[in-house]
């Protein structure tokens, strides 16, 4: 073998063989000689034969048919907003494919520059004064943001949170909660919004390091989050609001509501749903938790010419160094995910998300207020939302009606009890859809 040969492959026989002298073994297999033959596969791969690129090809193609798209009037945490073309486009540029690990700024550029940017936009919409760069998904972002507030609590460890959040989030927040130690007390719902009464009761026991609330609901319903805040403080508690990240262009920002942190999904900012994924977790906070985030920050500054530049400023968690003493362990940039982000949001300024969230909003009460006149369903909450909304459905079998929808061509919400089932609309619905959809429901059975 020779690397004139073979240019692309790392090693040649004789790397290996001198990497093995300076290591003194004799060969590959002597390097897992610790461990049992049990343990070791002893027959081939049970692989198919190979193909050719274009028979590869037929394969996909011929998988990818028996997709069935639906039109889709489900959310319940991921949201099918449209993606301007030119964002693939942007992601997909050279400039931008630098270093993963942007630890050697002067290679980084690409990279550093496109995490500024999406910093600076995500502390612009939730109003907080820092922003990481950033978390897997919604759901692990809140579970990162619960542990900020028992590791800047220091003493306390119980933490509120409540039970109108979304279930995948109330998961991961149980799992994270299980073994960090922390106290994990769910408070209950009241007609589809938090108990204020108990919240309120739990908080002035005085042991409370944190309360996570949602904006808007697992139900859509946007919570009248008045006075928390001061309650959350009074008693040297932080306030966590989570929820999806497009509504911020047009509800009270989390800093207003006076949050401490803001954390949730950013996948309705321009990523695709993409059966569920790759998502990106958005999390801001405080000046005065900055040594507390998880993740990286990203600073602005001048080069030796007065060029502007970018640089790594911090890594709070500090696992390659001491793992034991991270504020967390969480590691990646979801940098492909940034980018998405901050190209959407430069696309769209502040007036093409108003317009986004103004046409998910109509299009979510003219279906809202069809679906009731139909007669079979009811609104039982009757509270404020904006795209997205509960209603109980009147019939013997919510589950038939869902799948005639799904054979005709929509997604009929997402089933949260019974008989309810929660639908969010985004501007991607015209007014023909919704008719053909309430349609369906009214001609069903």
């Amino acid at each position: 073998m020779s690397n004139n040969v073979h240019r692309y492959l790392p090693h040649t026989e004789e790397d290996i063989r001198k990497m093995l002298e300076v290591i003194g073994v004799k060969s590959l297999d002597d390097l897992y000689s610790e461990i049992p033959a049990e343990l070791k596969l002893s027959h081939p791969l049970n692989l198919p034969k190979a193909k050719s690129e274009i028979e590869i090809r037929k394969v996909f193609n011929q998988l990818a048919k028996e997709n069935k798209p639906l039109i889709c009037f489900a959310g319940f945490g991921a949201y099918d907003h449209f993606t301007p073309s030119i964002i693939p486009y942007i992601t997909s540029r050279s400039e931008f494919s630098t270093s993963y690990t942007p630890y050697q700024a002067e290679i980084s550029q690409g990279t550093l520059m496109y995490v500024f940017e999406y910093q600076t936009m995500m502390t612009r919409l939730t109003g907080l004064d820092v922003s990481n760069a950033s978390m897997y998904d919604g759901s692990t972002a809140t579970a990162e943001a619960m542990m900020m507030c028992q590791a800047a609590a220091k003493k306390r460890n119980r933490v509120l949170a409540s039970e109108t959040l979304l279930p995948q989030v109330k998961e991961v927040l149980r799992t994270y909660a299980k073994f960090h130690g922390v106290d994990l007390v769910f408070v209950p719902e009241e007609n589809g919004v938090t108990n204020r009464n108990v919240l309120t009761e739990l908080l002035g026991n005085g042991d409370v390091a944190g309360v996570i609330m949602p904006q808007p609901n697992c139900y859509g319903i946007v919570e009248d989050l008045s006075g928390i805040a001061d309650e959350c403080h009074a008693q040297k508690s932080l306030l966590v609001l989570s929820g999806p990240a497009s509504p911020l262009g047009v509800l009270k920002t989390p800093a207003e509501w006076g949050a401490d942190i803001a954390c949730g999904d950013a996948q309705s900012l321009g990523i695709p749903l993409s059966f569920g994924g790759p998502y990106i977790g958005y999390l801001c906070a405080t000046s005065s938790l900055i040594r507390k985030m998880p993740g990286r920050i990203v600073g602005q500054t001048e080069d030796v010419e007065g060029h502007r530049t970018f640089v790594l400023t911090m890594q709070a968690r500090e696992q390659h160094i001491r793992r034991e003493k991270a504020t967390s362990n969480i590691c990646t940039a979801q940098g492909m995910m940034c980018l998405y982000v901050a190209a959407y949001l430069s696309l769209m300024g502040t007036e093409g998300l108003n317009k986004v969230n103004e046409l998910s909003a109509a299009g979510a009460h003219y279906l809202h207020d069809a679906l009731v006149e139909t007669g079979r369903f009811a609104d039982p909450f009757q509270k404020t939302f904006l795209n997205e909304f509960c209603l109980e459905y009147k019939g013997a079998d919510l589950d038939a009606l869902q799948k005639h929808c799904a054979e005709a061509g929509y997604l009929c919400g997402v089933k949260v009890s019974e008989n309810r089932v929660v639908f969010a609309v985004t501007e991607q619905r015209s007014k023909e859809e919704i008719d053909e959809f309430v349609e369906l429901v009214k001609n069903f059975g």
